[in-house]
């Protein structure tokens, strides 16, 4: 037996490789990472074990190159997290590592911070007499001055003097009356803790009561309607472990919801805030992981990824808007962030709380089943009344660009009673498709089974699936004809419906198009938030999380997008949406309206929704899924395969069934072609696999998927595993 270092690295491998020792410098330690060889190149990878035995001769076992960590990166229970993810989602285990570091540690950069200089007195400098100094040099006297009632200075403290202070400053620690000092600067938000907090009505404080950091694990679902006060919950138990010096994970579903929460708990906390999210340069990220990991940050706030970041104190996890399918990742690395963080919740013995309005259906089921306490808030905080809720019919009725007559008339009203508000379309772009008039000749895609929208702004074909663009064609393809006219709704025609009925009341369209650029976003949100824009046009960027208070009316322009869905979840997205939209109304001393317009009024979803809200919608919801044996009632995987050639990827997935081991609890659906078969110029194909049971679902993917890789079929397709899918398209 050889002695080695086992590590992993990036490729299809269900496990670390074998290296052997480097030849000099320093030792490889467990949760650090080294730089070894891997076919004709050099990469980075993690290991995972040391020292281990290995079986190969020691003249095919290739050395490590270069020790990059002295120190672990990653403690025991991260790392156990991750190798446990990689088993249970079936993933290579380094590509599994590497997803879970900052960019820069991916690449082999040194694991530091960014460096804060400060000045600091020295003992000559306390004992300086600032009386000669202010006469002939006021500028240092004046520093000085505030070196000796300090002590020190930072470059932020700095910017408070006048004139050219830096250079004031040399001088004076060329003078030997003070010196300058390093820090690790690690771009930490301090929370000023000038807000204090709402008094806590009976249904948050039982809430609030039930999440104790100190008293080991338990997963607490805060079901809360829109504008219950959640938030309010959460910082009440982050300020209590605070208290007890331990950290808080925070973990919000989009960069969007991130700003807003962050200003809200720099105003109520004291504490030091790190911010992970992908918006961010790359030494931001790693300055705000290292934070976390030396346990300089006390509260974390971040997307899906930072599930996987190391706490040094860690003592309170809480999954903001829990129910949202972006806590999933649907490429690469498929992890669900939040049934991860349950999970290390339990391993680290600490609460773990998942809040929502509107919970997804998993998590209504294990309060069901009793593995999660449950805490309703029905109250509006502050007294404030829930919105009414009213469909409007659009069978026949005329309309402006989408907008009813009857709709138009609600929206003066209330911008003429001094309200705000808000109109949903989740589709962007003006119209969905470009028809010409003539023919019936459609813009479609030639990559994908879908039609390009029309951006009318850029002039621009856009497939929303590929990312393809094309100029707007003078003339159809087909016949040679002008006529092309677009046809359906998007937000861009929605902005000018809207410019056109209030010329007086500019609209403020929130969107990906109109969000592009950094910073857009947020100050689009700080106008609706402080009132500057009265008309508010959005996608679901608007859909969740944000407190509008002077929004009165909430219309959504098109809610029969969803009612006929092919996946299975569709109905469920639908209802949250809804729910979600319809909660920015009515949030502050004034009563809310919500509009929905529909071509079926009389669809049972919306009548649900209308008499029982949300949770008569879920209790029938998870009664159809237990008739129809489909999650939460069972467990789900996708087995995806595509490929350019359109029969490959049935061809891999029939090959494949034939090696699946003989199993009476496996229910097989397929295979059979995606509902979007083609996309971005490959055809995709699908095969279901439902089990009674995780554990007899994931032995027998233990058994079978090894097979699928010696396939000859697996060298024309790309294919991956999808535990637990999200989206079954």
């Amino acid at each position: 037996m050889t002695e080695v270092i086992r590590v992993a690295v990036a490729g299809p491998f269900t496990d670390a490789l074998d290296y052997r020792p480097p030849a000099s410098g320093p030792a490889p330690v467990v949760g650090g990472r080294v730089r070894v060889p891997l076919g004709r190149r050099n990469t980075v990878g993690m290991v995972t074990a040391l020292p281990a035995a290995s079986d190969l001769a020691d003249d095919r076992l290739r050395a490590v190159t270069e020790v990059l960590d002295s120190a672990p990166l990653l403690d025991s229970a991260t790392s156990a997290l991750i190798e446990w993810a990689a088993r249970y989602y079936h993933h290579p285990l380094g590509e599994a590592y590497l997803a879970a570091l900052p960019a820069r540690l991916r690449r082999g950069q040194a694991a530091t911070p960014g460096v804060e200089t400060g000045w600091r007195i020295t003992e000559s400098g306390q004992a300086a007499q600032l009386e000669r100094l202010r006469r002939r040099a006021p500028r240092q006297s004046a520093l000085l001055e505030a070196l000796q009632r300090g002590g020190t200075l930072t470059a932020i403290e700095l910017a408070g003097f006048s004139g050219d202070a830096r250079a004031a400053l040399r001088r004076l620690v060329e003078q030997g009356l003070a010196e300058t000092v390093t820090a690790p600067d690690y771009g930490l938000l301090q929370g000023l803790a000038d807000e204090s907090g709402a008094t806590l009505n009976d249904e948050q404080q039982a809430g609030a009561a039930a999440i104790r950091p100190a008293a080991g694990h338990q997963a607490i679902l805060i079901d809360g309607v829109t504008g219950s006060g959640k938030t309010e919950v959460y910082l009440d138990a982050i300020e209590r472990t605070i208290a007890l010096g331990r950290q808080t994970l925070v973990i919000v579903p989009e960069i969007g919801l991130t700003p807003q929460l962050v200003n809200r708990f720099q105003r109520r906390l004291s504490g030091r805030i790190a911010i992970l999210h992908s918006g961010l340069a790359d030494g931001e990220r790693l300055n705000a992981w290292l934070a976390a990991r030396a346990g300089e940050a006390d509260v974390v706030i971040g997307t899906r990824s930072a599930v996987f970041v190391p706490l040094r104190y860690p003592g309170l996890i809480v999954i903001d808007e829990e129910h949202d399918a972006s806590l999933k990742q649907q490429e690469g690395f498929r992890y669900s962030a939040r049934d991860l963080a349950v999970l290390r919740g339990y391993r680290l013995d600490i609460p773990v709380v998942l809040g929502s309005a509107t919970p997804s259906l998993e998590s209504l089921a294990n309060t069901l089943a009793g593995r999660y306490a449950c805490y309703p808030l029905r109250q509006r905080a502050g007294g404030a009344r829930p919105p009414s809720l009213q469909l409007l019919d659009m069978r026949g009725a005329p309309t402006r660009d989408g907008l009813s007559q009857p709709l138009i008339d609600r929206v003066r009203g209330h911008l003429d009673a001094g309200g705000q508000a808000l109109l949903f379309l989740n589709r962007r772009g003006f119209a969905p498709t470009l028809i010409c008039h003539e023919c019936g000749w459609l813009a479609e895609c030639d990559r994908c089974d879908a039609r390009y929208t029309y951006h009318r702004g850029r002039q621009r074909l856009h497939c929303h699936h590929c990312d393809r663009e094309l100029p707007i064609p003078r003339h159809c393809p087909g016949c040679g004809s002008v006529d092309l006219r677009a046809l359906g709704l998007g937000t861009e025609r929605i902005e000018a419906a809207l410019t056109e009925a209030f010329p007086d009341t500019p609209p403020v369209r929130i969107d990906r198009d109109s969000t592009r650029r950094r910073g857009s976003f947020e100050e689009a949100m700080r106008r609706a938030r402080e009132g500057e824009t009265r008309l508010i046009l959005g996608t679901q960027m608007l859909a969740k999380g944000h407190h509008l208070p002077a929004v009165t009316l909430v219309a959504i322009i098109d809610a029969d997008q969803g009612l006929f869905g092919a996946d299975f979840r569709a109905p469920e997205r639908l209802a949250q949406q809804v729910i979600q939209v319809a909660g920015r109304a009515g949030r502050a001393d004034r009563p809310g309206e919500v509009i929905i317009q529909t071509h079926h009024p009389e669809h049972p979803l919306l009548q649900q929704l209308l008499h029982g809200g949300y949770a008569a919608f879920a209790r029938t919801a998870l009664a159809e899924r237990e008739a129809a044996g489909l999650p939460p009632a069972r467990a789900m995987v996708l087995i995806r395969a595509e490929a350019t050639a359109h029969d490959a990827p049935i061809t891999f997935l029939q090959a494949a069934m034939q090696q699946a081991p003989v199993d009476a609890d496996i229910e097989r659906l397929g295979p059979y072609p995606a509902p979007m078969e083609r996309r971005a110029g490959r055809h995709r194909a699908q095969l279901m696999l439902l089990a009674d049971s995780r554990s007899s679902l994931q032995a027998f993917l233990g058994r079978w998927l090894p097979a699928l890789t010696r396939l000859p079929q697996a060298r024309q397709v790309r294919w991956s595993v999808d535990v637990d899918p999200v989206e079954a398209l």
